[in-house]
């Protein structure tokens, strides 16, 4: 059993640009603060198909409980609700975390 919950970074590398290293910054930060611990952070780019479905699959291969992202501009100003059926979405700016089990019982 883990002491921690483990969480995944996420980022666009061309919506970050040459914040990125910031971003992945304040991304290890909030992730400690909230008692995660961040297992790797996933960076996709412009031409990246699906980069959504991507990232569930990776979020099901490391078996995470939350992504952690800068912001929902880094999924095109949407909660992308394929991830959130199967973890916390938690965002940088704002920080507000899309629960799982919250977004379950809106939509069903």
């Amino acid at each position: 059993m883990r002491a921690k919950p483990p969480a995944l970074g996420y980022l666009r590398k061309d919506v970050s640009g040459v914040s990125q290293d910031w971003d992945e910054a304040q991304m290890r930060s909030l992730a400690k603060r909230l008692g995660y611990e961040l297992c790797k952070t996933v960076t996709f780019g412009a031409g990246t198909d699906a980069p959504v479905d991507r990232l569930v699959d990776v979020v099901r291969t490391f078996g995470v409980d939350a992504v952690i992202a800068p912001g929902l501009h880094h999924f095109g100003n949407a909660v992308p609700g394929e991830l959130v059926e199967v973890c916390d979405l938690i965002t940088v700016t704002p920080q507000q975390t899309y629960s799982r089990s919250a977004l379950s019982r809106i939509w069903a």
